[in-house]
């Protein structure tokens, strides 16, 4: 029997109605049964080193203790000015401080970038692989994921159209397959 990877999904729009959030929705719901996904809340105070003490923002400590103890992470994100939305950078940094307890390091990742618009948020996907460089978190190379056109992925009920399911199968089943490839402890 396969063994079950306990995966943070990391939605990086905070927008009610998402198409970001439906678009890893559609990838934890299309994924293989090897991965057993958890959305994480990334909406918290920004960071600063001062709030770091025993009195650090609630949400802080929720975040970190939904991280920790995952196989993987999953980033599903839009594109901010050729760059990842402050929420995501702010979770990437609340993430690795205080310094020394980084709940990321060693955790492979994978990234999907997706824009109503035609590129796909190749900015925001190439930008955020910079952070994880940095953070020792491998990231899948590929299939490489741009969705643009996201808001013509999905069918008036909210599932994903026909012509796309299959690329987004492929999605999950490489990042169960890099996962696999990267075993935590």
């Amino acid at each position: 029997m396969d063994k079950t990877y306990k995966i943070a999904v990391i939605v990086g729009s905070l927008r009610e109605g998402s198409l970001n959030r439906k678009l890893a929705q559609a990838i934890v719901a299309l994924a293989p049964s090897t991965l057993s996904f958890e959305f994480v809340n990334i909406d918290m105070p920004l960071y600063n080193p001062d709030l770091d003490t025993d009195d650090r923002p609630a949400s802080w400590t929720a975040f970190r203790d939904a991280v920790r103890p995952v196989d993987g992470v999953l980033f599903v994100t839009p594109e901010y000015n050729r760059s990842v939305p402050a929420g995501v950078k702010n979770a990437i940094d609340v993430g690795s401080r205080p310094m020394g307890a980084s709940v990321w390091s060693g955790k492979p990742a994978g990234i999907v970038s997706g824009s109503p618009g035609a590129v796909g948020g190749f900015g925001a996907n190439h930008a955020l692989r910079q952070s994880l460089v940095f953070l020792n978190m491998p990231a899948m190379q590929q299939p490489e994921a741009y969705i643009g056109g996201l808001g013509n992925l999905f069918e008036e009920d909210g599932s994903v159209k026909d012509q796309s399911k299959g690329f987004i199968e492929t999605i999950g089943a490489a990042f169960a397959a890099w996962v696999a490839l990267h075993p935590q402890g």
